[in-house]
């Protein structure tokens, strides 16, 4: 497969190839890729113009459309660093966006911010960086710059979800970026005419490496949806496959459970999904219940078992660490959580284990880049024999360089902060380090306990968020529920301190927006957690005997 840099697309795009965005009226906009290669032209004059210099960070407050990428590879096209951020979401408190926007750009210190049509009424951000509207310049219609800058040695500054504390800010170089682009599109054997569809936000991880960056260099057509269309409407998403074509796609497992709850089986007839080839699902930890629904949903329209492709990564390593074959139909491992200590053998869930002390795992293959490793290491950072629970330490030519002002990373071994195990060449991830309580030598990580609050039935769509921590020196799990209380506050009660070892454990519900998400859906357990402690969590204590108080 012949390699591609991040500007190769530019030098002569294709016009029977583009960008689809979806519409409100549900019509679809086509922007080919020569428009959007003028576009990019126009914008990298605009930041010349503005004095932004090559290896300055430009930052991106867009939503998902062609402003966005004409921003981003304008970006590159003068030399500087794109850096995007998350435009204001849909239904999101203004105060609490803004205070986020600007404590990442106190961080990214950026030349220019780039602005369009989703940030037009916040009005400019808190900071002494100049504000370029995109907007009312779309395109200008010129031809190429005669003499582009290159591509910068750092291509991207992308800022983690902050699911475990504050987000931080990821130095990617181009050769990390090209290295993973190139990783993505040999696992999905990708070439122009592969189609993707995603609703993924691009300020994302996945959304941009995975859905965006590599589609676009790639030369193939890709179909966008923002995100909160695919929130009101995940069944125009499915159409993006089963009526227009696309073969290609990433999803955290919340979108797919999205699906599950939205779209009835009735909604897919006429609907042709035999064509449908990957859906790579990460993220976080993946419920293996959420896969096979969604097998069973798509099934009857022609959709392969096999085209699931259960994955591991996270920003630090650009985005894909590991993934299962192509055509390979995802494993699951029913595992003993009673046994699940760092150090210790993985020991399976004989036949008539509790289901409270089962928990059955979904294997997330193996590494992508040719050059990839992963390795599991203990306390001390020794590295552990397969079939031992560690810390996931990965290695490789697309590990970035490291957190803006910070330390660089060692890319001969990242220590991710997640938890996890390697059996038969395959990765099994439990969790977050740093979201987990220890129990006599034993570690419980929140998504175990989230994974047995699924199995109530009156939460099972709910989407409930565990918090772990010491509470007045006792260990304590918190779960924060959005609705209604009921019958089930007792039933989760119950079956969380079965999961425990003498932990408290209290039960918190309040209206929608209750539970704090990252831009990318991913619970903020560590912030919440300290909102909790706080008292500033808000929603209202129905159940547990501890921290009456706080809640």
């Amino acid at each position: 497969m012949t390699a591609r840099g991040l500007l190769d697309w530019l030098d002569a795009p294709d016009p029977d190839r583009g960008i689809r965005v979806l519409r409100p009226d549900g019509t679809w906009t086509r922007h080919p890729y020569p428009e959007l290669a003028a576009a990019a032209h126009a914008v990298a004059r605009r930041l010349r113009a503005a004095g932004v210099r090559p290896g300055r960070a430009v930052a991106l407050v867009l939503g998902s459309g062609p402003e966005f990428v004409a921003a981003f590879f304008g970006a590159l096209l003068c030399g500087a660093v794109p850096a995007p951020l998350a435009p204001p979401a849909t239904f999101q408190d203004d105060a609490a966006y803004r205070d986020g926007l600007t404590a990442r750009l106190a961080v990214l210190r950026p030349a220019v911010i780039l602005t369009g049509a989703e940030t037009a009424g916040l009005g400019p951000p808190t900071t002494a960086a100049p504000v370029l509207d995109l907007a009312a310049a779309w395109p200008d219609g010129c031809a190429a710059d005669a003499a582009p800058v290159g591509t910068p040695a750092t291509a991207l500054v992308q800022f983690t979800s902050g699911s475990s504390g504050p987000a931080r800010a990821v130095v990617v170089s181009a050769r990390a970026l090209e290295a993973n682009l190139a990783a993505v599109r040999q696992w999905l054997r990708m070439g122009p005419d592969d189609p993707t569809a995603t609703w993924l936000p691009f300020h994302h991880d996945m959304g941009l490496v995975g859905c965006l960056l590599t589609p676009v260099t790639t030369g193939a057509d890709l179909w966008v949806l923002r995100p909160e269309d695919f929130v009101r409407s995940p069944l125009a998403w499915l159409r993006c496959f089963g009526e227009h074509g696309a073969r290609l796609t990433a999803a955290p497992a919340f979108g797919l459970a999205h699906v599950l709850r939205r779209v009835r089986p009735e909604a897919l007839a006429g609907l042709d999904f035999g064509r449908w080839r990957a859906v790579i699902t990460g993220a976080e930890r993946i419920d293996p219940a959420i896969l096979s629904g969604f097998v069973e949903l798509l099934a009857p329209h022609g959709f392969r078992a096999a085209s699931m492709l259960p994955a591991y990564g996270l920003a630090e390593a650009t985005l894909a660490v590991t993934g299962v074959p192509l055509a390979e139909e995802p494993t699951t491992l029913r595992v003993d959580r009673s046994a699940l200590r760092t150090g210790e053998p993985v020991r399976p869930a004989a036949p008539g284990t509790p289901p409270d002390r089962r928990l059955e795992l979904v294997g997330c293959g193996g590494p992508l880049l040719p050059d990839g490793r992963i390795r599991i290491v203990d306390h001390r950072g020794e590295e552990l024999p397969p079939g031992r629970v560690g810390e996931i330490v990965c290695a490789g030519s697309s590990i970035a360089d490291g957190y803006l002002g910070a330390a660089a990373f060692d890319p001969t071994g990242l220590r991710t902060g997640d938890s996890g195990f390697l059996h038969e060449g395959r990765l099994y991830v439990l969790g977050r380090l740093g979201d987990s309580l220890k129990q006599r030598a034993r570690t419980v990580f929140a998504e175990d306990l989230e994974a047995v609050l699924a199995g109530v039935a009156e939460l099972r769509h709910r989407r409930p968020a565990v918090l772990l921590g010491a509470l007045d020196g006792v260990d304590t799990a918190v779960a924060v529920v959005e609705g209604r209380e009921g019958a089930w506050v007792a039933t989760a009660v119950e079956r969380l301190r079965r999961g425990l070892d003498g932990a408290e454990v209290v039960v918190v519900a309040g209206p929608s927006g209750l539970i704090r998400r990252t831009s990318s859906g991913k619970p903020r357990r560590r912030p919440m957690w300290e909102a909790f402690a706080a008292g500033t969590l808000g929603g209202r204590v129905v159940g547990g005997t501890a921290g009456t108080r706080r809640a």
